[in-house]
């Protein structure tokens, strides 16, 4: 089975990214063909400085592979690296119905949140659809707030095959219903975007911070409290063992339950958790050559997939003559 998901190098990578995402990739190595890569033209959208982007695409790749991705065990690439992804684009483009696109609610939300309208903004589905069509994936780990884009995909590929006979594979969505949306510090999704995150890798006074400043509730520390309704208890979710979020969830419906002590448990398991992968990211970033190097194997061998795919297309168009 081919897993196909990649993640934007548009800020740092945050622990929603992690278990939204990456935590999800990384667990597959050993029981599928899997490809991952960092969506460079997809940050276009949003990043218009060059050294950002050239950094952040470093950076996530350090990322990835501090936190346990093997790039001998999966296919890693960066996406601008396969150009036939933007031919395709082209080619679904032509097909894409105005009216699919324009429901898509991420680019209303984006706009709504200070990112400049494009066209690039706007047609970002198309993209994405490319991106999973062309190496013909069957499953797409992808957050909620992604679902309807893989939709798109999903008709983008059947309209295809419908008007020009079976080319792509139909993707299915792998959705996580315990990490689907990772809540920011003010119970929002957690995004860049919104300036809600907690980085994976930060640290120190800089991860305290952020930490205490997840949004509470004013209820006493004695009386009950609806830990479904709580930024801080779906937060501790994601780290603590499920023995101690009984003892957490008993705090909170019978009273005890004191936010500033548990944010500080939270810090701590959220240093003890990326405590390794923090200096393995040390030692990747210290090697930039070694980085590219990595990348550009992946972005070989993700190519040699991707012209296959495209050939057959140009064909069923009418694009070989």
């Amino acid at each position: 089975m081919k897993v196909l998901s990649g993640i934007q190098p548009s800020g740092k990578l945050h622990i929603g990214n992690y278990f939204g995402m990456m935590q999800e990739m990384i667990s597959r190595m050993e029981s599928s063909e899997l490809y991952v890569f960092i969506v460079d033209l997809h940050a276009l959208t949003s990043v218009h400085d060059r050294d950002r982007l050239a950094t952040g695409t470093l950076e996530a790749a350090a990322d990835f592979l501090a936190l346990g991705l093997d790039p001998d065990k999966c296919i890693f690439w960066v996406q601008s690296d396969v150009p036939e992804v933007c031919e395709l684009t082209w080619v679904l483009s032509t097909l894409a119905p105005m009216g699919l696109i324009e429901r898509c609610h991420s680019y209303k939300d984006k706009v709504a949140k200070g990112i400049m309208p494009s066209h690039g903004l706007f047609s970002y589905p198309v993209l994405m659809a490319a991106d999973i069509l062309l190496y013909q994936a069957d499953r797409v780990p992808v957050g909620k707030d992604q679902k309807q884009h893989l939709e798109v995909a999903r008709d983008l590929a059947q309209k295809f095959n419908n008007e020009f006979g079976e080319t792509f594979t139909v993707p299915e969505p792998a959705i996580s219903e315990t990490t689907a949306i990772v809540p920011g510090l003010d119970g929002q999704k957690m995004s860049k975007s919104y300036g809600n995150t907690i980085p994976i890798f930060m640290e120190g006074k800089e991860l305290k911070k952020r930490v205490m400043a997840i949004e509470t509730d004013a209820t006493p520390v004695e009386d009950p409290k609806d830990p479904a309704n709580c930024n801080l208890f779906k937060l501790m979710k994601l780290f603590a063992t499920p023995a101690r979020m009984e003892e957490i969830h008993g705090l909170y419906v019978n009273g005890g339950a004191a936010y500033g002590y548990l944010k500080l448990e939270l810090l701590e398991l959220i240093n003890d958790k990326f405590a390794d992968a923090r200096k393995k990211k040390a030692e990747f970033l210290a090697d930039p050559a070694e980085l590219r190097a990595i990348l550009a194997k992946g972005g070989q061998k993700a190519r040699e997939k991707a012209v296959v795919t495209l050939d057959l297309v140009r064909d069923r168009v009418g694009l070989k003559y």
